[in-house]
């Protein structure tokens, strides 16, 4: 395996970082300076500023643009449609990190890592998630501070949330909501407690992470640098 491609599965940086740690002499296999483009195996010694590095487990990542008609589960007591047959063959025994709805597009983490969908779920971390929302009519200044200050949901506040008009006409608006929690159906709840109803909602980013151009119902494996950005969130 090329020296770069470990140190990324080792967690110590992506493949570019790895390369510059390479040049700049800080890594060495059995002891000697380690060359740009060689290759290692288990066998070898490989070291990082003096400090022995060892590859992780291999886990597998993918992304999906989630199609609205599928339920985030492995499956339905409803024997509705579940993301899991959209996975392309091969994909090993991967499942959702947390839950769109039904009705709900957009971007969706699969793995077998379970410290990463920890760090991507759990409340106390905090993970940003942005959505795309299409809401009936217009909606005021009052309304958006309501949203931005947090609303009362089940008896508790919401985090406050970071919200913006994209576009609007006489019919519909679109906004880009920001929020740093979970709850159930949280984002259409939000809006249903300032009196709007959504007839469009996708989840466009995790962190500063974009879903970007994959197309809709579409999987693709996670890249290197993506892998590390996630789970160093």
């Amino acid at each position: 395996m090329r020296i770069n491609k470990y140190l990324a599965e080792c967690g110590i940086a992506s493949r570019r970082a790895c390369d510059k740690l390479i040049g700049e002499g800080r890594v060495k296999v059995n002891g000697r300076a380690a060359s740009l483009g060689e290759d290692v195996s288990e066998r070898d010694v490989v070291t990082v500023d003096g400090a022995q590095v060892e590859r992780k487990p291999v886990h597998r990542y993918f992304l999906m643009n989630k199609p609205k008609g599928y339920v985030c589960t492995v499956k339905d007591d409803k024997d509705r449609k579940t993301v899991m047959q959209l996975l392309p063959e091969g994909a090993g025994r991967v499942f959702p990190v947390g839950r769109l709805d039904f009705d709900t597009e957009g971007m969706l983490i699969f793995t077998d890592d379970g410290d990463l969908a920890f760090r991507l779920t759990h409340p106390k971390n905090e993970i940003s998630k942005t959505y795309l929302v299409k809401i009936e009519g217009s909606i005021g200044d009052a309304e958006l501070n309501r949203l931005r200050a947090g609303v009362e949901l089940d008896g508790k506040l919401t985090n406050k949330s970071r919200i913006k008009v994209v576009a609007t006409d006489k019919k519909f608006t679109k906004l880009h909501i920001t929020v740093t929690e979970g709850r159930n159906r949280q984002v259409r709840r939000m809006f249903e407690a300032v009196g709007k109803h959504i007839v469009f909602l996708k989840r466009i980013k995790i962190g500063e992470m974009p879903l970007g151009s994959l197309e809709r119902g579409k999987v693709r494996k996670l890249t290197q640098e993506e892998i590390f950005y996630l789970t160093n969130l």
